[in-house]
C-alpha cells in the first residue's frame, strides 16, 4: 500500500482507481440512456466516455507508475465523473416539466463536466508513461475535442422555453394558450397526452415547486410557481368529469351583468388586460398605453399628474374579470338550448352560430355544450330540410368533436353518423363539412369501424375524391386510410375503384390478409380502366409472388386476379416484367398435387397474355419470354399431356403468340416442333374449343409460304375434315381459318388441286364466299373469310387448266368474283380480279363463232354476238367478262382509294385488249368509263400498276376518238413516266408520246 503524505493515511493504489473509474465510466453511460430530458447532449457524453475507456484500460494494463501527478490526475477525473452521474441521476428522476424548463442549465451543465473530464486527463502525464504512440495520438486528439465540446439544448425544447418565458411576460390567461402549451411540453417530454398522465405529471411538477420553497431557494420558487399559474388554465389536463362539475358550479351561480369596476373608463368597455397607473387607477393595457403615446402624462379619471408612467398588471381585477365571463358563457350555453329547439329558421342560425363561437373561444366550452345535452339536438338538426341549418349544425358539430374524445362518442351515440354519411351525397359545401366531421370522429377507433359499416359511405367518400373541393379531397384521403384498419372496408373501396388500400395490403399484409384481398379481386367484375389502375398501383408484384411462392390457397386467389388481370394488353408487360411466365409453366408442369382448375387458370391467364401481344408490332426485350424456344416447345409438349379445358387455353396462347404478322420466327420455330403433325389430329375432335384454336393455329402456321409444308403432312382424310368443317362448323372464325388454310397451299401443285377435287371442296368454298356478308358478325370475320375465300378459289381458276375452270364456272363462281368487287375487302377484290382475269384468257378460244342463216334474211333477225368477242359468249361456257357484267366493278375498283387492288383490276382489264380483240376491247372499256381512271394510274400507281397502264393507254391512243379525248390529260404524266418510270415504263410512255407528236420518233428513249 502506498503511504501518502497525510500522516498513515494509506492510499489506494493506482491500478484500483483506474478500476474504480472504469467501472464509473460503465455505470455512467449505461445510467445516460434513461435520462428524460436533452437526450442527445447526454449521448455525446457517453461517446466521449467510451473513447476514454481504452485510454484507462491500456494504463491498468501497462501498471503505470503511482507519481502525485498521475494520482491527482486521476482523483480528479473519479470526482468529475461522480458529478456525471449526480447530474444524470437529476435528469432521470425530476418531473420532466422541471427538466424542460431547466434544460438550458442541465446543457450547460453536461457541456461543463464534460471539459472537466477532458481537462483531468490532460493532467496524466502521457509523456513520461509507457505507452503506445497510437494511443498517445487518440488521448490528445480526445481532449481537445472534450474542452472545446460545444453542446446546445435542442431546438424543440428551447422554443418551449421561450414560449413559457413569453407566456409569463404577457401574462397569459387563455385556457387555449395553455393547452397548447402543456401539450407542446407533454410531446417534447414523452408525457401521453391523456388527462390523466398530464395532471400526474403537473402534480410532480407542483412538488418541485414546494421543494425549492423548502430549499428556500426564491429565485427558483418564484420562477416555478409563475409557471404553475401559467399551465393551471389548461383544462386538457381536467379529466371529463371534473368538467362537468366546474360546469355544473358555475351554472349554479347564474349570470350576472358586469360591475362598474370591470369597464375601462376610456373605451367604455369591459377589460381583457387591466392595468393600474400611478394615480391607483385602472384602464385597459391598449387604451391607457394610446393615451401615454399621444403625450399625456396625467390620469384621464384625476386629471393629476402623475410621477411615474409604469402599468402594474392588476391581476386579481383581471381574474375578476375572468370569472364573471366565465359564468356568462355558462349562461349563454344554458340559453342556448331553447333556441335551437325553435321553429324559427333564423333563430336556430342565430344559436348555431353563437355554439360555435363559444366552442371556438374555449376548448372546455365543448364539454359545457355537451353536458347541457345540446349534441342530440344537433344531431336532429341534421334532419332539416333546409340545406343552411344542416352545413351550420355539421361545422358546429365539427368544431365540437375536434380533440374531444367525449363528444364524439356522445355524437355517435345519438345517431350521428348515418345522417352524416346522408349530407356526403348532397351540395359539395354540405359534403366538404360532413367529410370534416366524419375525419373527426373517425380519431375513436370505435367510431371509425361504425362509419365504414354505413351502407354507401365507402362509396361516396370515394367518389368525393373527384370533387372540386381541395380540403374535401384531402379529407376524404384521410378519411379513407382512418377506416383502412378493416379488410372488409379496403375490399369496398377496391370495388369502387379505389385500389390503393388494397394495394398496400397485398404487398405488406399477413399471408390471410394477402389471399383475402386477391380474392376480392378475381371475384371483381373490372373495367379495364381499373385493371389498368390496379397494375398502377403494383399489385401483379405481389400476385406474382404469391403464385410463385404462396400455398395452394394463396396460389388459387392470386390466379384468379392475374386472369382478370391479363385480359388487359396495357398489363401485359407489367406481368412479364413480374416474372409470371416462369411461374405459370411451373404451375403447368407441376407433377404434385395442384387442382385441375389451377393449371386451367394458369393456361388461360398465359393465353390473355398471348392474345394481348398479338397485335403489337414489336416485343420489348424484356417481353421476349413468351415468345422464345424454351417456352414455345413447352407450351407443345403440354398439348399431349393435358385434358381440353386446359388444351383449349394453350392452343389460344400459341395462337395470340402466332398470330402476330412479324411473328415469322416464332411460327417458323412452332413448325420446328412438329406442330402440325401434332395438331392435324385436333381437327377430328367433337370438342369445338379444342378444334377451333387447333385449325386456327394451323392456319398461321400454313403462311409465310410454308403452304409446301402444310401438304407434307395434309392427307385426304384430313381434307375432308376440314372440307366439312366448311359447312358443319358454326364458328365463322373456324371456317375462316379452313379455307385459309386451302388458301395458303401452293397454286402450281397439281397435288394440291386433285386434293380440293376429291373433298368436293370447291361448292363449299364458293358457298362460304357468297354467305359471308349474310353470317358474319362482324366485318374483320367477314373480310377474313372473303379474303381467304378468294385466295382457295385461285386453286381452280390457273388458265391452264381448263377443266378446273369450267368446274368453277358451273359453281357460280364468277358471278361471285364480280359481287365481290363491289362488295368486298381491298384483298379479296385484288384475287377476286386476279381470278377474273385467269378466267379471261381463255374466253377468246371458248367463244365460238355466229352462225350465218341460211334461210331468207327479211325473215330471220340476224344474230347478234357478243360486242367484245364477237362471237357466242356466255358467263359459264366462254367465262366472258362482258357477259358477266364485270367491266364496270373492275373499272370502278380502279378508283378505288386503297390501292390493293389496282394492279389485278388493270390486268384483268388488259386481257380484253390481246391482239385480236383489242379494237373491241378498247371500245368496251371506253364505254365504261374506264379510260380516265387509267390514265389517273400513270401518276398515283405503283410502278407495275403504272407499266400495264401505259401498254393499255398506247392501245386507247391508236384509236383516234380517244386520242383526242384523253391526250391532254396524259401528256404531262406520260413526260414524267419518260423521266422517273423504269425502264420498260419509259420506252412505252416514249411511243405513245411520239404518237402523239410530242418527241421524235428517233428520240434517245427508244
Amino acid at each position: 500500500m502506498f503511504r501518502g503524505g497525510l500522516g498513515n493515511v494509506v492510499l489506494a493504489p493506482v491500478s484500483e482507481v483506474l478500476a474504480r473509474i472504469l467501472v464509473l465510466i460503465t455505470e455512467t453511460v449505461l445510467a445516460a440512456k434513461d435520462v428524460l430530458i436533452e437526450k442527445e447532449s447526454f449521448t455525446e457524453l457517453a461517446n466521449y466516455l467510451q473513447k476514454i475507456r481504452p485510454i484507462l484500460a491500456e494504463l491498468q494494463d501497462r501498471n503505470v507508475r503511482d507519481t502525485s501527478s498521475m494520482r491527482l490526475a486521476l482523483e480528479s477525473l473519479d470526482r468529475e465523473m461522480k458529478t456525471a452521474q449526480e447530474l444524470i441521476k437529476t435528469c432521470s428522476t425530476k418531473s420532466r416539466i422541471y427538466l424542460l424548463i431547466n434544460c438550458r442549465i442541465f446543457v450547460k451543465q453536461v457541456q461543463d463536466v464534460t471539459r472537466e473530464i477532458g481537462r483531468c486527463l490532460s493532467l496524466l502525464p502521457m509523456a513520461s508513461m509507457n505507452i503506445s504512440a497510437e494511443t498517445r495520438d487518440t488521448t490528445e486528439k480526445l481532449l481537445e475535442d472534450m474542452q472545446n465540446a460545444q453542446f446546445v439544448a435542442a431546438v424543440t425544447e428551447e422554443a418551449i422555453v421561450q414560449k413559457i418565458e413569453t407566456g409569463i411576460k404577457e401574462r397569459q390567461v387563455d385556457s387555449n394558450f395553455a393547452n397548447e402549451l402543456l401539450m407542446q411540453i407533454a410531446r417534447a417530454v414523452g408525457v401521453p397526452v391523456d388527462p390523466s398522465s398530464l395532471r400526474q405529471e403537473l402534480e410532480k411538477f407542483k412538488k418541485e415547486k414546494e421543494e425549492a420553497e423548502l430549499r428556500k431557494s426564491q429565485a427558483e420558487a418564484m420562477q416555478l410557481e409563475q409557471i404553475v399559474g401559467l399551465l393551471k388554465h389548461a383544462d386538457a389536463a381536467m379529466s371529463p368529469r371534473d368538467k362537468v362539475l366546474e360546469y355544473q358550479r358555475r351554472r349554479s351561480t347564474g349570470g350576472i351583468q358586469p360591475f362598474q369596476p370591470f369597464y375601462c373608463p376610456i373605451s367604455r368597455e369591459v377589460m381583457e388586460d387591466p392595468v393600474e397607473i400611478a394615480s391607483g387607477q385602472t384602464f385597459e393595457r391598449s387604451e391607457i398605453e394610446k393615451w401615454f403615446a399621444a403625450g399625456n402624462r396625467t390620469c384621464p379619471t384625476t386629471k393629476v399628474e402623475l410621477e411615474t408612467l409604469e402599468l402594474k398588471p392588476n391581476i386579481s381585477l383581471r381574474h375578476s374579470i375572468e370569472e364573471w365571463k366565465i359564468r356568462n358563457t355558462v349562461s349563454s350555453i344554458h340559453a342556448v338550448g331553447p333556441k335551437l329547439r325553435s321553429d324559427n329558421t333564423e333563430e336556430i342560425q342565430n344559436a348555431l352560430s353563437e355554439l360555435y363561437d363559444l366552442n371556438d373561444q374555449n376548448s372546455i366550452h365543448g364539454y359545457w355544450i355537451a353536458e347541457e345535452g345540446l349534441i342530440p339536438v344537433l344531431v336532429d338538426l341534421l334532419n332539416s330540410g333546409q340545406r343552411v341549418i344542416r352545413a351550420k349544425t355539421l361545422s358546429t358539430l365539427c368544431g365540437l368533436a375536434a380533440n374531444n374524445e367525449d363528444n364524439r362518442d356522445k355524437i355517435a351515440a345519438a345517431g350521428g353518423i348515418p345522417l352524416i354519411v346522408r349530407s356526403l351525397a348532397r351540395d359539395v359545401g354540405e359534403g366538404r363539412q360532413a367529410v370534416a366531421l366524419l375525419l373527426a370522429l373517425s380519431k375513436n377507433p370505435e367510431i371509425c369501424e361504425t362509419i365504414g359499416k354505413v351502407q354507401g359511405c365507402i362509396l361516396l367518400l370515394v367518389t368525393m375524391l373527384n370533387s372540386e373541393n381541395k380540403n374535401a379531397i384531402e379529407d376524404a384521403k384521410l378519411l379513407l386510410n382512418n377506416v383502412s384498419y378493416n379488410d372488409q372496408n379496403v375490399v369496398q373501396m377496391a370495388e369502387a375503384n379505389h385500389f390503393k388500400p388494397l394495394a398496400l395490403r397485398l404487398s405488406k399484409g399477413s399471408d390471410m390478409t394477402k389471399i383475402l384481398m386477391a380474392s376480392a379481386l378475381s371475384r371483381m367484375g373490372l373495367t379495364d380502366q381499373s385493371k389498368e389502375a390496379l397494375a398502377h398501383e403494383g399489385v401483379i408484384g405481389p400476385l406474382v409472388k404469391m403464385i410463385s411462392a404462396g400455398k395452394l390457397e394463396a396460389k388459387c386467389a392470386a390466379l384468379g386476379a392475374l386472369k382478370s388481370l391479363s385480359t388487359l394488353s396495357d398489363n401485359r408487360e407489367y406481368m412479364i416484367n413480374a416474372g409470371v411466365i416462369p411461374a405459370l409453366l411451373q404451375l403447368l408442369f407441376s407433377v404434385t398435387s395442384v387442382v385441375m382448375s389451377l393449371k386451367e387458370h394458369a393456361a388461360a391467364t398465359l393465353a390473355n397474355l398471348a392474345i394481348a401481344s398479338s397485335g403489337e408490332k414489336k416485343l420489348e426485350a424484356q417481353s421476349n419470354v413468351l415468345e422464345s424456344e424454351e417456352t414455345i416447345f413447352q407450351l407443345l409438349s403440354l398439348l399431349n399431356l393435358t385434358g381440353p379445358a386446359i388444351q383449349s387455353h394453350l392452343l389460344r396462347a400459341l395462337n395470340g403468340i402466332a398470330s402476330r404478322p412479324g411473328a415469322t420466327e416464332v411460327r417458323a420455330k412452332l413448325r420446328e416442333g412438329g406442330a402440325f403433325q401434332l395438331l392435324l389430329p385436333f381437327c377430328d375432335l367433337n370438342d369445338s374449343d379444342v378444334r377451333i384454336n387447333a385449325v386456327k393455329l394451323l392456319f398461321y402456321l400454313s403462311q409465310d409460304g410454308a403452304g409446301n409444308l402444310v401438304l407434307e403432312h395434309l392427307s385426304p382424310p384430313y381434307v375432308m375434315t376440314l372440307t366439312k368443317l366448311m359447312s358443319v362448323s358454326s364458328h365463322e372464325e373456324e371456317r375462316a381459318a379452313v379455307v385459309g388454310i386451302f388458301g395458303n397451299l401452293p397454286r402450281a401443285d397439281r397435288r394440291v388441286t386433285d386434293l380440293l377435287t376429291q373433298a368436293n371442296a370447291l361448292p363449299e368454298i364458293a358457298e362460304l364466299i357468297s354467305s359471308a356478308g349474310a353470317q358474319s358478325s362482324t366485318s374483320e370475320v367477314r373480310n377474313s373469310l372473303l379474303e381467304n375465300g378468294t385466295s382457295a378459289l385461285l386453286h381452280f381458276t390457273s388458265p391452264s387448266d381448263l377443266s378446273l375452270q369450267c368446274v368453277a364456272a358451273k359453281n357460280d363462281v364468277i358471278e361471285t368474283l364480280v359481287h365481290l368487287l363491289s362488295a368486298g375487302p381491298p384483298l379479296a377484290k385484288a384475287r377476286a380480279a386476279m381470278a377474273l382475269g385467269q378466267f379471261s384468257l381463255n374466253s377468246v378460244i371458248l367463244s365460238y363463232p355466229i352462225t350465218k342463216s341460211r334461210g331468207c334474211w327479211c325473215f330471220n333477225s340476224p344474230e347478234v354476238g357478243c360486242e367484245l368477242h364477237k362471237g357466242h359468249c356466255s358467263v359459264k361456257g366462254s367465262f366472258c367478262l362482258l357477259q358477266a357484267k364485270a367491266i364496270h366493278p373492275l373499272v370502278q375498283t380502279l378508283q378505288d382509294k386503297d390501292v390493293t387492288a389496282h394492279e389485278a383490276a388493270l390486268e384483268a382489264l388488259s386481257t380484253l385488249l390481246n391482239d385480236d380483240t383489242w379494237q373491241n376491247g378498247v371500245k368496251v372499256i371506253a364505254d365504261a368509263e374506264g379510260i380516265r381512271p387509267i390514265v389517273r394510274l400513270l401518276s398515283v400507281g405503283t410502278d407495275k400498276t403504272k407499266e400495264k397502264a401505259v401498254w393499255m393507254l398506247e392501245k386507247f391512243f391508236r384509236v383516234e376518238r380517244y386520242k383526242l379525248e384523253f391526250e391532254s390529260s396524259a401528256q404531262m404524266p406520260l413526260i414524267e413516266l419518260t423521266q422517273q418510270g423504269t425502264s420498260t415504263t419509259k420506252s412505252l410512255a416514249a411511243r405513245i408520246l411520239a404518237h402523239l407528236h410530242i418527241l421524235h420518233n428517233q428520240s434517245s428513249y427508244f
